[in-house]
């Protein structure tokens, strides 16, 4: 009588050891999910500009499964435009470990290095202020009810910058972010390029029939003093301007999802924090109506809530012709998509902000304000500067 067969359980890792076998090239990913690091490339997500990458993505798993593949996902990042870059593939290896205890503090990363870096914007804070008035002026006119504004700065180095430690400070700075590292060197580029950050924003995280959605808009600068973060957090939640500015996204949000879903639970705002900023959140959950249909794919899901307008405005079409006029620097991957999903549907993404991209001794970093009645610019720019502080303080230098 033979032996029966057992199956080789999955390998278990640890979050803190697929940290540290990060390398350029490979994808990151960490969330309060979990975290998940995939190496080599089974086959790449091709997909028209303009077109679902979402049946693209679908199409790439099937393939996967169909060769052999178990459990094939296809991870990677979107950009911020229809027509912008993507850079998602079906990875050759996945490697995943359950979410650390985020009760406990977090480890203590090494300090940046003490490298020559330099910090140029891509515009005058002067052009910035000015375009926030240039959107007020289509707010009053109704062309648009919001838009989100960013900067950019481009720090060079005197030598390569290294994502590994930038990832590892991001990470250990704020374990509840998303954290990500992704590899979206193109065809032509003189170095690799690698888009990194640490997310505070839940796009979509799917898990079977339930999905779950957090919103951010409306926000704040922490404060080093305990007492005048209690007075910003209490300005925050009562604040008119920022109230509105929340609601829309919600609205839009909620509008986006009930049509997927057959019960949708949208709660009171409250306030989150991050290491440099507090901000209105709404978590919103809901259950599939039918979560065998690929549009209810998370990835699908993602595509038809990009972009919020917590990075873009309202409404969008107007919103996004707004930014590209009025931003001198195209956004590409910042204030796209950054996630992954799997063959039966499941997965997460975040919103690309709170990142950069890194090429050879170059880095540039993005981060915008949401513009709405009563907006006022220097507050806005104030704001930018802020959220800056979460790469650049990881590169070590300040704007």
């Amino acid at each position: 009588m033979s032996s029966p067969v057992l199956a080789r359980p999955r390998p278990q890792y640890d979050a803190a050891d697929l940290l540290t076998a990060y390398l350029p090239g490979s994808f990151y990913y960490s969330s309060p999910r979990g975290t998940l690091l995939a190496d080599g490339v089974h086959a790449a997500v091709a997909a028209e500009p303009g077109a679902s990458r979402a049946e693209a993505a679908a199409r790439a798993l099937a393939d996967a499964r169909a060769a052999g593949m178990v459990d094939p996902i296809v991870a990677g990042a979107v950009g911020f435009r229809p027509d912008d870059e993507a850079s998602l593939v079906v990875p050759a290896l996945v490697r995943r470990a359950p979410a650390p205890d985020r009760t406990t503090a977090a480890s203590a990363a090494s300090a940046p290095a003490r490298a020559s870096r330099i910090v140029t914007p891509q515009s005058d804070l002067a052009d910035y202020v000015e375009a926030v008035r240039k959107a007020l002026l289509h707010i009053e006119t109704g062309d648009i009810d919001k838009v989100v504004l960013a900067r950019a700065l481009d720090v060079t180095a005197d030598a390569p910058v290294s994502v590994p430690p930038l990832l590892a400070r991001l990470v250990h700075a704020d374990p509840a972010a998303h954290a990500f590292a992704v590899d979206v060197t193109a065809p032509g580029d003189p170095a690799a390029r690698t888009l990194f950050g640490a997310s505070p924003e839940l796009l979509i995280s799917r898990r079977g029939r339930t999905v779950t959605v957090n919103p951010l808009a409306g926000s704040r600068p922490r404060s080093a003093d305990d007492a005048e973060n209690r007075r910003r957090i209490d300005d925050l939640r009562t604040a008119a301007k920022d109230r509105a500015e929340h609601e829309l996204v919600i609205r839009q949000v909620a509008d986006v999802l009930r049509p997927f879903c057959a019960d949708l639970d949208v709660p009171e705002p409250e306030v989150v924090g991050t290491p440099t900023m507090w901000h209105l959140s709404t978590r919103i959950t809901g259950t599939l109506a039918e979560p065998g249909d690929p549009a209810s794919s998370s990835l699908a899901l993602a595509e038809a809530l990009h972009p919020t307008p917590a990075v873009c405005g309202v409404p969008t079409t107007t919103a996004r012709d707004v930014i590209a006029d009025l931003e001198p620097t195209r956004r590409g991957y910042y204030a796209g998509l950054v996630g992954w999903t799997a063959a039966d549907g499941d997965g997460e993404w975040v919103v690309t902000i709170r990142c950069a991209e890194a090429s050879g001794a170059a880095v540039r970093v993005h981060a915008g304000a949401g513009i709405v009645a009563g907006s006022d610019p220097d507050a806005e720019l104030a704001e930018t500067r802020a959220k800056f502080r979460t790469l650049l303080g990881a590169l070590g230098v300040a704007e």
